[in-house]
């Protein structure tokens, strides 16, 4: 009787998430690659100053946080006095936070109950809020890298709406990255575990780096690919890959869940 072969998942999260990742991958029954193809790096930008003036001095009616990374690398940038004012503040303003994730880091550091919108997306917070924000300030803390639309959709409802990018992000370059591709190419690889559009423009980068930007897509026809939401799925389709999967739940583990159900 021949021994059933474990799929091997290829994970392409930044480093910090490895452990983690690996750990969930392997308790749906993947052999993990862990390839990072997004590097996450700190950012302070003019508007910071600000932005932490107005949660502090409760002129900010609502903050929104679209990733446990801005929360992450906002707090990073504030000495202590100013951290727990900041932090303070925060509890007595409305926060937002784009999907469960986020929302685990705000109860960390003791937002009870952060709003969250039913669509994690930014589509999903303006809908969420568009009825409400009229005449209201709202600050975003988010990556450099950040969809338009919340800012644009939030200014058709009649907000002002202020944004500072607190981390930025980019394309690791290196062996590993070349051997992934090489090792897709071989047909080595079952699934493809997409968590956002960078990760996806960061892929299709290095393929087309090796001359394969063509034969990579039909390579991930043969295999499963998965898209932790909408907007990633899109990106991908736009770079001519299908979505296998796109779970219900935007978070890794519903991705990862979805994909071995779909192997």
């Amino acid at each position: 009787m021949t021994e059933k072969k474990i799929p091997v998942l290829a994970i392409m999260r930044p480093e910090s998430y490895r452990e983690k990742s690996e750990a969930i991958a392997r308790d749906y029954g993947f052999e993990p690659i862990y390839v990072p193809m997004i590097r996450l790096e700190g950012l302070k930008d003019e508007g910071f100053e600000p932005f932490v003036r107005r949660v502090i001095d409760g002129t900010s009616d609502y903050v929104v946080f679209t990733s446990a990374n801005g929360i992450t690398f906002t707090l990073d940038k504030l000495t202590e006095p100013d951290k727990e004012a900041f932090i303070t503040a925060l509890k007595k303003t409305r926060v937002i936070a784009i999907g469960p994730n986020t929302e685990k880091e705000l109860v960390k550091i003791g937002i009870e109950k952060p709003f969250l919108p039913g669509d994690y997306s930014s589509e999903g917070i303006v809908e969420a809020l568009c009825s409400e924000v009229k005449g209201k300030t709202v600050d975003l803390a988010r990556s450099a890298f950040g969809a338009k639309v919340l800012i644009e959709g939030l200014e058709q409802c009649g907000a002002t709406v202020y944004e500072t990018h607190v981390y930025t992000l980019s394309i690791p370059e290196g062996t590993v990255q070349k051997e992934l591709i090489e090792r897709t190419l071989a047909g080595e690889v079952d699934a493809f575990a997409f968590t956002s559009s960078m990760m996806v423009k960061g892929f299709m980068k290095h393929a087309e780096k090796l001359g394969a930007g063509e034969t990579i897509k039909e390579t991930l026809s043969g295999a499963v690919v998965g898209a932790i939401g909408i907007p990633t799925g899109n990106t991908l389709k736009k770079h001519g890959v299908n979505a296998d999967v796109i779970p219900e739940e935007f978070t890794f583990e519903a991705l990862i869940k979805a994909m071995k159900k779909e192997l």
